[in-house]
């Protein structure tokens, strides 16, 4: 997808000879510098009751009178925020989505624009076009639109093009996110998790490597084999460098979890919905495609990704609830509940984490389900002691609209995670049951700034839009370029 801006101006719409155009109201009322044609159009449609500027009230015009752009839509947007001009343009994308417009032009009415607005654009077009293809040959044909112009005043101009570009990368890393945890587990397996880092590192020059169950046993991953060891499909630990700031400088580190599978392991899942567990590798996509945007936008920062991939299955083979395993830390683990796999791979990547002497590491899981009940599907949970990490996360969440809500990580909240039987229980009780979790890997984290993301509510939807997301995507890549010096 073309992503550019134009300079504009409100009387100039008309003239476009886009093959579509779609025009956001901000405000009560049309401004008055708006070309003739338009503005008629415009007052005729409140006039009818076919258009108001309220929120989601949107209107579709097919060759509109004295205006060269063959498809006109109406939007109003209820602010001029980023996150209000999002949701106005997704409701005006609506009736464009299955027509034949090829170069869609964009404008907003009645507010100027940041580079919010460009991240704005093109998360929305982004969302309406993308359409999941790999295993269904009968999906329906894809948009044809290929070029997005954001209609601006001239000073405006540079400034929206850079962060077209900036959102452009970020669109891609998050298309990757969501073809990747789209797949099926039969096809998203640990081995393709790997392949996908290995063709990254080759398109933009990242030094990759994909460890095997023999090299993680050397290594001495206890924790991450214990869950791996119930599945025939092999393991992969993959670490991906980015060296884009100094030798010498410390590199962020980014950890998603790649359960490309859970089953709950011995402690089986309920059989409705579990469909969705293939979505459990959501950490490692989101990483993957955070990694996708950074190749591209080459931010003056070193960049470290670290992903444990495995399945969790039930066999004769399959670690039993009690069993006692030592991690990597040589921290032991009492498994009390094998579906609480997913802190047990990311405990061994935390602590090899530290052989890279980081400035901040960040772990992102679909962890908990006691993330969804807390937060539900809007905001990622964000865990960290770290009130300067917290601050640029969430930062990062509200700049690339993909927003996080900062979570208690108190001590007392380690209380139910003792064991008779080992150093920590993988598990505590119900209550606080993400906070617990957190608490988990907490312990694994004590050697620097450190931060965990629980993305279960958001990394994918479920229901008639059952699908990825590629959240959070967005937030890691701002994350990332707000760490470059």
């Amino acid at each position: 997808m073309d992503f550019r801006s134009q300079s504009i101006g409100p009387s100039g719409l008309g003239s476009l000879a886009a093959d579509a155009l779609l025009v956001v109201v901000v405000g009560d009322h049309a401004p008055d510098t708006l070309d003739a044609p338009l503005a008629a159009l415009i007052t005729d449609a409140v006039a009818q009751g076919d258009f108001a500027f309220k929120a989601g009230r949107s209107l579709y015009v097919h060759r509109p009178a004295g205006m060269k752009a063959g498809r006109l839509v109406l939007a109003a947007a209820s602010a001029a925020t980023p996150k209000a001009f999002k949701a106005a343009v997704s409701a005006g994308l609506g009736p464009l989505k299955a027509l034949g417009a090829k170069h869609l032009v964009v404008a907003c009415v009645g507010a100027p624009l940041t580079a919010g607005h460009a991240d704005a654009l093109v998360a929305a077009v982004g969302d309406a076009v993308y359409l999941y293809t790999h295993t269904k040959p009968s999906a329906p044909a894809p948009s044809k639109l290929a070029k997005v112009t954001l209609a601006c005043a001239r000073d405006e101009a540079a400034g929206l093009q850079k962060g077209l570009a900036r959102a452009a990368a970020v669109h891609a890393g998050v298309t990757l996110a969501r073809e990747c945890a789209n797949r099926p587990g039969n096809y998203a397996t640990p081995t393709y998790l790997a392949e996908q880092a290995l063709a990254l590192g080759k398109t933009f020059g990242f030094k990759v490597q994909a460890f095997d169950r023999k090299a993680v046993e050397k290594i001495g991953m206890g924790s991450f084999l214990s869950v791996a060891q119930g599945s025939d499909e092999p393991l992969r630990f993959i670490v991906m460098q980015y060296q884009g700031g100094a030798k010498n400088d410390a590199p962020v580190v980014l950890v998603g979890k790649g359960i490309t599978f859970d089953t709950g392991g011995i402690s089986l899942k309920p059989g409705g919905e579990m469909d969705e567990m293939k979505f459990d590798m959501g950490g490692a996509a989101s990483v993957l495609g955070a990694m996708r945007a950074i190749g591209q936008l080459k931010p003056k920062v070193n960049v470290v990704a670290l992903i444990p991939a495995c399945e969790n299955m039930p066999s004769g083979r399959a670690v039993k609830p009690g069993d006692v395993v030592t991690s990597l830390s040589g921290q032991t683990i009492e498994i009390l509940n094998t579906d609480a796999e997913g802190r047990l791979i990311l405990c061994d990547a935390l602590t090899y984490a530290e052989r890279f002497k980081p400035r901040a590491v960040v772990d992102i899981a679909t962890l908990t389900g006691a993330c969804v009940i807390a937060l539900g599907h809007v905001h990622s949970g964000l865990f960290t002691a770290d009130d300067t990490l917290a601050a640029d996360l969430l930062a990062a969440g509200d700049a690339g609209l993909d927003t996080a809500w900062r979570m208690p990580l108190d001590d007392e909240y380690a209380e139910g995670l003792k064991s008779n039987f080992a150093d920590v229980a993988n598990v505590g009780g119900r209550p606080g049951g993400a906070i617990t979790a957190a608490m988990f890997l907490k312990r694994f984290a004590a050697k620097y700034r450190w931060a965990h993301l629980d993305i279960a509510g958001t990394a994918w939807k479920g229901g008639a839009a059952k699908g990825a997301t590629g959240r959070p995507v967005a937030l890691l890549t701002h994350f990332v370029l707000s760490q470059a010096r």
